[in-house]
């Protein structure tokens, strides 16, 4: 017992120092990148007039953090991604269990998915500014449409693609539809489900912030556009 339970220590210490040298690299080369950026800037390497540089940025968000402007623009973008998120979630998993539901309506839709996901994002956000005003309703509806079709595609893909052994099983022990929706498919995809939603966030924070490039007065698509203007 002694020498398993040496070993599990020195096994449980090896994984602790793995993910410190991790950690102590992730932060490395993030101070390596800032120091180079400042440094490029300072010799002369790079514009700082184009590419500004750590310090410039350091001075900026201390004064946007006196003023209180970063908080209610960060709030803004946070909660319309939020938002936005939320909806793609739930439309997300409704629609590809649906499709899953009924292969008929599946086999109708899934052409016209393909084309919109395939569609380039950027362009229907002025789209959506001009048929529903510059407004937040806009902006949140540019983040679902970045991600909702890739995340319905996904999902219907790996409900298709579940064990098709277990769900016989269920269907020879007298279990219908259903159950091997909550039995089966919904717990068998949980990573899948994950995995999705974690790539979802991003999508739809790059969607509002797309939106707010166009149609906004504050949040941090508003701050970018008003600093490639202004070049403070």
């Amino acid at each position: 017992m002694n020498n398993i339970s040496s070993t599990q220590h020195s096994y449980l210490r090896s994984l602790r120092n793995r993910q410190y040298r991790i950690t102590a690299a992730r932060i490395l080369i993030f101070v390596v990148f800032l120091a180079l950026w400042e440094t490029a800037v300072r010799l002369g390497w790079i514009d700082g007039f184009i590419f500004s540089s750590p310090s410039r940025v350091a001075n900026t968000f201390c004064s946007m953090w006196a003023d209180g402007s970063i908080f209610r623009h960060v709030g803004i973008t946070l909660a319309e991604t939020l938002v936005s998120f939320g909806c793609v979630v739930l439309l997300g998993i409704g629609v590809a269990v649906l499709l899953w539901y009924n292969t008929e309506l599946s086999e109708i839709l899934e052409p016209y998915l393909v084309v919109l996901n395939s569609l380039p994002k950027s362009a229907l956000a002025p789209l959506l500014i001009v048929w529903l005003g510059a407004n937040m309703k806009s902006i949140i509806v540019a983040g679902i449409s970045v991600a909702i079709f890739g995340s319905i595609l996904n999902l219907y893909t790996g409900f298709r693609e579940m064990d098709p052994d277990k769900i016989k099983l269920i269907y020879t022990l007298q279990g219908t539809k259903r159950d091997v929706l909550t039995k089966v498919i919904l717990p068998g995809t949980v990573p899948l489900l994950i995995s999705v939603m974690k790539v979802n966030i991003g999508l739809c924070l790059v969607g509002v912030v797309i939106g707010e490039f166009i149609g906004a007065r504050q949040g941090l698509g508003y701050l970018i556009i008003y600093g490639s203007q202004v070049f403070p």
